[in-house]
């Protein structure tokens, strides 16, 4: 069964104030605790066929995952494709928008997200031999807390610098409206915005544009 992800976003810019975030976290949730920290590779493609990419990389799965990957490929809209490369762990990333927003950076959406015993390089050739593109690559470090029922990572990401995600992971797509009004409640709480649809459709637009600049240093830029 596919599950579905439902995310909002917070731009923090700066180290200070994401030292912030965490020490509010922290006064507000005396159980809150870092879960796990790691650096990760994204590669992120454009074009291509998500039934023929499925058919490119499905023995690399089993069982429970090739039904999580059929289900979004029929039902989802816009999959956005990537592959991830986090510590030594490689993983490939399908998302599908359920909530007419893009896939790449909507709110609410399907998620399929699983490793494979292969390298970084091999899954982006599979990949690439479902007809699609690199559209960018991306680079960052990952600070993941749990916080009041919700999973919030801190990033430092090239080019954007540090961005808040508040993320609820829900098994029916029926439940994502009530969840989207606990994260709200949640980021109001810790008095942080959420980063705009829009705003982030032209930060995205313009990490693409310039991507080899960014990946891989802690260069930042600043998109309004």
């Amino acid at each position: 069964m596919a599950h579905f992800e439902i995310e909002v976003k917070s731009l923090l810019g700066e180290k200070e104030r994401a030292e912030a975030l965490k020490k509010k976290m922290q006064e507000l949730d005396p159980a809150c605790v870092c879960t796990s920290t790691n650096t990760q590779l994204n590669h992120y493609f454009e074009g291509g066929d998500i039934k023929e990419l499925y058919k490119k990389v499905e023995h690399l799965f089993s069982g429970e995952q090739h039904e999580k990957f059929h289900t979004i490929a029929e039902k989802g809209s816009d999959c956005s494709v990537r592959t991830r490369q986090r510590d030594d762990e490689v993983l490939l990333v399908v998302k599908a928008s359920i909530d007419g927003g893009v896939s790449s950076n909507g709110v609410q959406r399907m998620e399929f997200e699983e490793p494979v015993a292969i390298t970084l390089d091999e899954l982006d050739a599979l990949v690439q031999a479902a007809g699609y593109m690199y559209q960018a690559k991306w680079s960052r470090e990952r600070e993941e807390y749990a916080y009041k029922g919700a999973n919030v990572c801190i990033d430092r990401n090239a080019g954007y610098g540090y961005l808040a995600e508040f993320e609820k992971i829900v098994a029916e797509a029926g439940e994502a409206d009530v969840v989207r009004s606990e994260l709200d409640a949640l980021m109001v709480e810790l008095e942080v915005e959420e980063l705009s649809q829009d705003r982030l459709a032209r930060m995205f637009d313009f990490y693409n544009q310039n991507w080899p600049e960014y990946y891989g240093t802690t260069k930042v830029f600043v998109i309004e």
